[in-house]
């Protein structure tokens, strides 16, 4: 079954490899374990608030973590914090574990991690637990319309 995201995929024309896993825990660690590729590559999709009560998305590797402060400033915000996982999931239309920039329900700014970009192709979630795409890093920040920017903690 084709989730949102890849449907959004198809649309956009956008070359892209299905990767699906077992889902027993939520973590883009556990999936990057469960398909046997680099945390490097393996992007978290996350939503964060801001100070105005918008949303946005960060994608960053599964071993790093964001900084509130880099994402704040690239997003033209004073402070953001991680959303709760019930806004996370009503305004992306997808459940925790699953969420995803690609077929979200509003269509929010996403920004993507600097270090991350450098790779010629990413994997994140397609918008279904278990369900993850490959995709030139390219086609992604094209799909999205992400701004790339350092968003790493420490």
């Amino acid at each position: 079954m084709a989730t949102r995201g890849i449907q959004r995929l198809r649309e956009l024309g956008i070359r892209h490899d299905v990767v699906t896993y077992r889902y027993d825990k939520m973590g883009a660690r556990i999936a990057a374990d469960a398909i046997d590729e680099p945390e490097d590559i393996v992007l978290k999709s996350l939503v964060f608030r801001a100070d105005d009560g918008s949303f946005l998305f960060a994608l960053i590797s599964a071993n790093a973590n964001v900084s509130t402060r880099n994402l704040g400033r690239v997003a033209g915000h004073k402070h953001v914090e991680a959303a709760s996982p019930r806004d996370a999931e009503r305004v992306t239309g997808y459940q925790v574990g699953g969420i995803s920039p690609l077929g979200a329900r509003q269509s929010l700014p996403v920004f993507l991690d600097e270090t991350s970009s450098h790779y010629p192709s990413l994997i994140l979630n397609a918008g279904g637990r278990g369900t993850l795409v490959r995709i030139a890093t390219a086609d992604l920040v094209r799909a999205t319309d992400a701004t790339v920017a350092d968003l790493r903690a420490g």
